[in-house]
């Protein structure tokens, strides 16, 4: 009878998903370099933090290492999308690399407003997580006046010398509602405390972290498909919990995907970090269907459209096959 069938099993699908322009970037950078170039092609760190990203791009050439020391005299290297401090691209010149810089726009800015405080004479509380890339990146840019503030922790403790000269910045990957909450307090104590002329935050980031809020009250369990070291996927299955998600998990890919979590649910709520291959989605959504949550409802916070151009270097590349058809 009807009134005893099971509920329809559905999935609701956070919006936008896939690359965000910044990691689009990076990935087609380290692409492109090794079409113009050939392999190997060297990269510095993680050109984004995703296991997939990575190994997909081992295959085709890459080799990843962790210093410019690590890379032959004279090879070419590429720097990730969380941008290097200044003696980085120092060290490359000593080793005569030649070095493509694949760093986010939008850390580009954290940069530029980094040395601009520095050399109006603030000290700057830089908002985010100890050893993060980002972090350690843009601290070199001012290492004399940069402080970091980890957290709700470090705003009650930071000390600074002249509390009418200072200002904050922040990693562009952490929880908007965590860094708003970490300046709250800062500004409690510093009243004077200065903002940075446009937000630090990473729109993509902004961007997931509103949609997972609008699915994740209505869902049993949310599905965060990201690597554990990306912070921008961690921060959201900490957003799904505090949006009310009865449960929140994040897998690097379907095959992390515990069915257990599935037995007694009847909507999973699914997003993915901004790193994230929009085919790692459809996997997992296979693996739902497989399973019984066959109807999908989209849900899109905010439509993305930004692009970014390539670092010169490549785009001469992409220019020459253009001019050539």
């Amino acid at each position: 009878m009807d009134h005893m069938s099971k509920p329809t099993r559905r999935v609701l699908l956070a919006k936008p998903r896939g690359y965000c322009a910044g990691v689009d970037r990076a990935v087609q950078t380290v692409e492109q370099a090794l079409e113009r170039f050939g392999a190997p092609v060297y990269v510095r760190k993680q050109i984004v933090h995703n296991t997939h990203v990575v190994r997909t791009l081992e295959k085709r050439g890459a080799i990843f290492v962790n210093e410019t020391d690590e890379v032959p005299e004279g090879a070419v290297v590429v720097f990730s999308a969380h941008g290097v401090a200044p003696q980085v691209h120092q060290d490359a010149r000593q080793r005569n690399l030649r070095s493509i810089d694949a760093t986010c726009p939008l850390v580009t800015k954290v940069h530029n407003e980094a040395r601009r405080f520095a050399a109006q004479g603030y000290e700057i509380l830089l908002i985010g997580h100890q050893g993060h890339e980002e972090v350690i990146g843009t601290t070199g840019e001012a290492p004399a006046s940069i402080r970091l503030v980890d957290g709700l922790a470090g705003a009650a403790s930071i000390e600074v010398k002249d509390p009418a000269k200072v200002a904050w910045l922040s990693q562009t990957t952490l929880s908007v509602d965590e860094t708003n909450q970490t300046v709250a307090a800062l500004r409690e104590r510093l009243p004077l405390l200065l903002d940075p002329p446009s937000d630090d935050i990473c729109y993509a980031t902004q961007n997931r972290q509103a949609a997972i809020k609008q699915i994740a009250s209505d869902s049993d369990v949310v599905i965060v498909v990201g690597s554990a070291n990306s912070s921008n996927s961690v921060r959201l299955v900490e957003v799904a919990h505090e949006a009310g998600a009865k449960a929140a998990y994040l897998v690097d890919d379907a095959s992390a995907v515990d069915p257990a979590w599935l037995e007694s649910a009847t909507t999973v709520g699914l997003t993915s970090g901004a790193s994230v291959p929009e085919n790692l989605v459809e996997q997992v959504l296979e693996l739902l269907a497989e399973a019984g949550f066959s109807a999908v409802e989209e849900v899109e916070a905010v439509h993305e459209s930004l692009s970014f151009a390539l670092p010169r270097d490549v785009r001469k590349r992409l220019a020459g096959v253009s001019s050539a058809r």
